[in-house]
């Protein structure tokens, strides 16, 4: 057997294959002989039904001859181009039996994989697809200089092989809607591919299908390595600056993301198609939130001017949670009695009181200790 022509492949931005070129070819046909009779017949119609069962009679009464792989060859390409991927994968392993460095056979399995939507077979024949695309690579240049073009087209093709790889694996884990699948082809990616082109692309799809799982503690794990560098996610703003404050962590960097959620937020435009109404809701969610954890850190650590200003700017945020807003008013008259401001501190004590909560007795009792001290408060 000797070595047909170079194959070529094209990946547009869709990648989409081109036909390939054989691998394998028959250097001689001896028409005496029984196989090199049937193999007279394929190559002499052009009848492609007829060529088809013809290449299956030749493989299945012939297993023995050296023809075998180009038999197979021929008819992977013919079952690749009529989109037949269960007899893809049937000629495609018995191809990878005979020849297991068949790069392209490997690759019409895993492209008939991502037709049946099985993403074992994704898994497994972008493995084998990647692992001998890369042996071609590592082939090094040859000596003879008339053999040097063709081990640089070998090689691109390669390159291109093991880029369509990835982007199988990329892809999957992008348009999945099962957030297992995204955790799994996620942590997939970096494993085979460590600096991989679509690096950093994973992160927020990953956090995201974290939490969608119920994986709350590996959300916080890459939401944290994800801000040491990148403070634009709003969603892991909230989620570390949460976490940090129910366990009294960091308080410097709750207040640095409470703040950088104000700012994205204030900043961002409304994602196409999302409601106005839902965008406005979300915004003024997060907003509020974020001036609500800053405020009651610096009431904590009895900051209390910041704390004014970060509860005042939380207040039109929770007005509809009388929970919360009966907090957030209880702190403000706090704050404000410990500034010297009795009347700004009445003020919302007294609304506090009008709200049923847990403050709503202490915030009366309030307003009537200050009226006390300072007659002139109304």
């Amino acid at each position: 057997m000797k070595r047909g022509p170079v194959r070529t492949l094209t990946i547009l931005l869709a990648f989409s294959l081109t036909a390939f070129a054989q691998r394998h070819s028959v250097s001689e046909v001896d028409t005496e002989k029984p196989d090199g009779k049937v193999l007279a017949q394929i190559m002499q119609t052009d009848d492609q039904a007829k060529k088809t069962a013809l290449l299956e009679q030749f493989v299945d009464q012939f297993p023995k001859s050296e023809a075998v792989p180009w038999a197979l060859e021929q008819e992977l390409a013919i079952y690749a181009k009529a989109n037949q991927p269960d007899k893809v994968l049937a000629v495609g392993e018995k191809l990878l039996a005979v020849d297991p460095d068949e790069t392209e056979a490997a690759l019409q399995c895993l492209k008939a994989g991502e037709t049946k939507h099985d993403l074992e077979l994704v898994k497994k024949y972008s493995l084998v697809a990647s692992t001998l695309a890369k042996k071609m690579i590592a082939v090094p240049q040859p000596a003879d200089a008339e053999q040097v073009d063709t081990w640089k087209q070998e090689i691109a093709y390669a390159k291109q092989v093991d880029n369509y790889c990835e982007y199988s694996l990329y892809r999957v884990f992008a348009e999945s809607r099962d957030p297992k699948v995204t955790i799994e082809f996620g942590e997939l990616l970096p494993q085979r591919y460590p600096q991989g082109q679509y690096s950093g692309k994973l992160d927020n799809p990953m956090f995201l299908a974290f939490r969608q799982s119920g994986q709350d503690n590996q959300a916080l794990l890459l939401a944290q390595k994800v801000l040491a560098t990148d403070q634009s996610n709003e969603d892991m703003l909230l989620v570390v600056a949460d976490n940090y404050m129910q366990n009294k962590q960091e308080p410097e960097k709750v207040h640095l993301y409470c703040a950088k959620l104000v700012e994205i937020m204030s900043a961002k435009a409304k994602p196409e198609g999302v409601a106005d109404d839902a965008w406005a809701g979300r915004k003024s969610a997060v907003m509020g939130v974020a001036h609500y954890m800053n405020g009651k850190l610096y009431f904590n650590e009895k900051n209390y001017p910041q704390a004014d200003q970060e509860l005042r700017a939380a207040l039109p945020f929770v007005d509809n949670n009388p929970a919360s807003k009966a907090e957030v008013l209880f702190m403000l008259g706090s704050s404000n009695y410990e500034m010297k401001k009795p009347q700004d501190a009445v003020n919302f004590f007294r609304s506090c009181s009008a709200i049923k909560s847990t403050y709503q007795a202490q915030a009366t009792k309030n307003v009537q200790v200050i009226k006390t001290q300072s007659p002139t408060v109304k």
